[in-house]
């Protein structure tokens, strides 16, 4: 018997400016509905458990195929609260860019909470997946990763796989099976060290490190450099780093330079003055337009 669950939302939060605030909610195992504006998940938990997420009077609506336990009920709320990332606090980002005209939006709109996953597990590895190539790539990617080795929720639709399960495969799997290319060994070897716990990842979420540090601790996984630190750094609430890839460049490009390519340090340059909100402050104006 399915169950509705209702969560209730933090006053300056835009549930559709975070379900669109970046692609993730093109990837498995979230599916959004645009129709309907609403966003499935699978999260895993004791068991996997597949949820579908809307927006409700000063709340999230939250529907379960069953009633959960007092104890798995706290775990799924919380789990919701991070995706959504209800634990932000953008005070300081929406007073910053309030009397810029072009930015004022932001704290009109509520934007800025850009939707992550259930683990940083997770979006570490779907953000490995999002280097050197195009998006419908990463795509596949993280599709073939939940198929094939994701634990299947109620009703067939799988979670986003454990690191155990990760581990548990060749790299022979991950080329063939997953399409992973060089990153193949980088997610067997990652997925190991995790699954033998001497790597904590989801420990950076309360890291007392200054964010150059904990880029520094980023960077020293395979396959993570510059851009997919800064990228996940985001996903953390660190802000600092602009995260450049060539979709955003291009974006900047457009906006600033008769659509003529600039190195980055103008880049850099342009967004100073936002100090540590600078990350967000770029990504939010080159996507203004995806609502």
């Amino acid at each position: 018997m399915s169950h509705t669950l209702f969560l209730q939302t933090p006053a300056n939060f835009d549930f559709k400016r975070t379900v669109l605030s970046h692609g993730w909610c093109e990837l498995l195992p979230f599916e959004f509905d645009q129709e309907q504006w609403t966003l499935s998940t699978v999260i895993r938990g004791e068991k996997p458990i597949s949820v579908k997420v809307r927006a409700a009077e000063k709340s999230l609506q939250i529907e379960l195929p069953e009633q959960l336990s007092p104890q798995d009920q706290t775990a799924l709320l919380s789990a919701v609260s991070h995706i959504f990332r209800f634990d932000d606090d953008l005070q300081e980002f929406y007073d910053l860019t309030r009397d810029e005209p072009h930015l004022a939006w932001l704290g009109e709109q509520n934007a800025g909470r850009l939707l992550r996953s259930a683990t940083v597990f997770e979006d570490l590895v779907k953000t490995i997946c999002t280097t050197n190539c195009n998006w419908a790539l990463t795509r596949i990617m993280v599709t073939n990763l939940v198929e094939k080795l994701g634990e299947a929720a109620p009703g067939g639709k799988k979670a986003f796989p454990s690191p155990q399960a990760m581990a548990a495969v060749p790299v022979e799997f991950y080329k063939a099976e997953i399409r992973a290319g060089y990153r193949a060994a980088y997610f067997r070897e990652l997925a190991e060290r995790i699954a033998g716990g001497e790597l904590q990842v989801e420990d950076w979420l309360t890291t007392d490190l200054p964010t150059p540090e904990l880029k520094k601790e980023l960077k020293k996984i395979k396959g993570v450099g510059d851009y997919a630190a800064e990228n996940l750094l985001k996903l953390l609430g660190r802000y600092d780093g602009l995260a450049l890839d060539s979709w955003l460049r291009g974006q900047f490009y457009k906006k600033y330079n008769d659509a003529n390519p600039c190195d980055d340090k103008r880049i850099r340059t342009h967004y100073e003055r936002y100090g540590k909100w600078r990350g967000l402050v770029i990504w939010c104006e080159m996507t203004e337009k995806w609502l």
